[in-house]
């Protein structure tokens, strides 16, 4: 391999927004804000909108956060009875 041309390969921890849910893994992803976690060390934080502890695919619950009334005028766009059978 070539020196000096790979990404930094380092732990990082993810926040989940929607639910305040925090995970530490390895990603080449840059970052300006950091995070000290629970061992004591500070690691790079990315702040995320969605993870598996708020998806509704991993979690088998419907969590909608709407927070710009997209939800509503999706109903209310295709919710007319041309739509249905």
């Amino acid at each position: 391999m070539k020196p000096d041309i790979h990404p930094e390969y380092r732990e990082v921890v993810f926040q989940d927004l929607s639910c305040d849910f925090k995970f530490i893994t390895r990603s080449t992803i840059k970052t300006k804000e950091t995070i000290k976690w629970a061992d004591g060390k500070e690691y790079p934080l990315v702040k995320i909108e969605i993870s598996s502890e708020s998806h509704p695919f991993y979690t088998g619950q419907q969590k909608i956060i709407d927070t710009q009334g997209r939800v509503d005028k999706f109903r209310q766009r295709y919710s007319s009875t041309q739509f249905r059978r």
